[in-house]
């Protein structure tokens, strides 16, 4: 088992920044990708970034590109959302998941933290 804790969400204007942060504990070793994902009210869960566990790759949705920057600290399993030029859209609950090798899905934070893009 993998347990996730995740922060720094907030109230920021647009074109603001947040940085976000989620660290794991547990079976770290068995992760083979990290990253984040939102949902907004209404809507399902969307993916926005991942980075593989070992090696550092990193993948994000178009949405963002250019504007969030994921990244990890090996020596804190803890990974990263840097997210500038923040826009209204951004605005939901960010869930931190993990895909751990052989679970086929991905498993969430439970909480998530919110954050809010005011126009």
């Amino acid at each position: 088992q993998v347990q996730l804790e995740d922060s720094g969400g907030g109230l920021v204007q647009a074109g603001g920044s947040l940085r976000l942060s989620c660290t794991a504990s547990g079976r770290t070793r068995d992760i083979y990708k990290i990253g984040w994902f939102r949902q907004a009210p209404g809507k399902e869960r969307d993916f926005v970034a991942t980075i593989i566990w070992s090696g550092g790759g990193t993948t994000y949705a178009d949405s963002v590109k250019d504007r969030f920057t994921i990244s990890r600290d090996g020596a804190k399993n803890t990974v990263y959302l840097q997210m500038n030029s923040l826009k209204p859209e951004d605005t939901a609950v960010y869930y931190c998941g993990v895909y751990v090798y052989g679970s086929g899905e991905y498993q969430y934070s439970d909480q998530g933290t919110q954050v809010t893009v005011s126009s």
